[in-house]
């Protein structure tokens, strides 16, 4: 049987074959834009993407660098038609994750 999310499965089949990331975190918001103009036609339910990952890979590299990385991983997913139309992205590595939860915990 197919399954009903077959982009976010290879998504995440992916990234967690290449970053190995200790957190992985795929939400698909493809619902909230399906109004837009640009998703006329489109029957994809499987198009905007906000993605969380926290990855030993990103250790000295800038977001930019990240970000084109992550991009590199998904470029089939991304230029198909009917694929990803939006990607949002926050890459971490494991420190800065562990900060930011101490700051989240810390202003509660």
């Amino acid at each position: 049987m197919a399954s009903p999310t077959p982009i976010e499965d290879s998504i995440r089949e992916k990234l967690t074959a290449a970053l190995k990331p200790t957190t992985l975190e795929i939400y698909n918001d493809s619902h909230l834009h399906a109004h837009h103009a640009p998703m006329q036609g489109v029957t994809s339910k499987e198009t905007h993407f906000r993605l969380v990952i926290t990855s030993e890979a990103f250790q000295s590299k800038m977001q930019p660098a990240r970000h084109r990385l992550v991009y590199s991983l998904l470029k089939d997913e991304l230029a198909r038609d009917g694929g990803i139309h939006a990607l949002q992205l926050r890459t971490m590595t494991p420190e800065e994750e562990a900060k930011r939860r101490a700051q989240e915990a810390g202003s509660d």
